[in-house]
């Protein structure tokens, strides 16, 4: 049997009752046809997953009640952040969806020199809440019990302003570097990794990227359009580092 699973902003615990409405309801309503008494799994981002069962449905609304609190399957051993240039609308959405699937703890869009997409504040706070719901499915599908967090936008230089972590590995693709992938982040536990938006980082960004402390790495002889280059990076990194393979 299919589980389906349905994120849930409430808080929960064993006994309570939490509605949920909106696309969820219609989804579970008309597209799953779900019925009272059928089984689902709710999880709020905290890390566990609930075992619940519905109480009344309606296309509009749902009350389901948990029934107790259950293991979730872990999370990578990698704390791994995509940095990631902003690429076009439905490209940076496969970005992010396959970066949650892949088991990225977190998303950092920046501006780069050659980024097509440019954003102001109104349309800044919505990108990130388009981002988180898609953040969301790509959870309720792959069975993440933890939400990767997509943070807001910054300028590129600025992001390399900014420290890095005790104890990460900063990383940059480049197709003419002589370090793997693969090899670059053997034994590393916190990665952060940059990669360019359509056309790729300039020079002067590469170089300012190298100046604060990320490696230059290669995934092969072939130059890999962003999306492409995001997802199979996270997988060799995940393969390296982290929980696949």
């Amino acid at each position: 049997m299919r589980l389906i699973r349905v994120f849930v902003e409430s808080a929960l615990a064993q006994g309570a009752h939490v509605a949920t409405g909106g696309a969820a309801a219609a989804h579970m309503a008309r597209v799953l046809r779900l019925a009272a008494g059928d089984p689902v799994t709710l999880f709020n981002g905290d890390g566990s997953d609930y075992s619940a069962r519905i109480v009344t449905i309606r296309s509009s609304r749902v009350e389901i009640e948990v029934l107790e609190r259950t293991l979730a399957r872990p999370e990578s051993p990698l704390a791994l952040t995509l940095v990631q240039g902003i690429a076009r609308a439905e490209r940076m959405d496969l970005i992010v969806q396959k970066a949650t699937e892949l088991g990225a703890a977190a998303i950092q869009p920046v501006v780069t020199s050659r980024s097509v997409v440019r954003l102001d504040a109104k349309t800044t706070e919505r990108k990130l809440a388009h981002w988180r719901g898609i953040v969301i499915a790509a959870c309720e599908q792959c069975g993440r019990a933890r939400l990767p967090g997509v943070a807001t936008p910054l300028p590129l230089p600025e992001w390399l302003a900014r420290p890095a972590p005790p104890g990460a590995r900063r990383l940059q693709l480049a197709v003419d570097a002589m370090e793997s992938l693969g090899s670059a982040a053997a034994g590393a536990s916190v990665i952060e990794l940059l990669i360019g938006p359509e056309g790729g980082l300039d020079d002067d960004e590469r170089k300012s990227a190298a100046t604060a402390g990320y490696r230059g790495c290669s995934i092969g002889p072939r130059v890999l359009r962003t999306e492409t280059a995001a997802l199979a990076a996270l997988a060799v990194l995940q393969a390296s580092a982290g929980d696949l393979g």
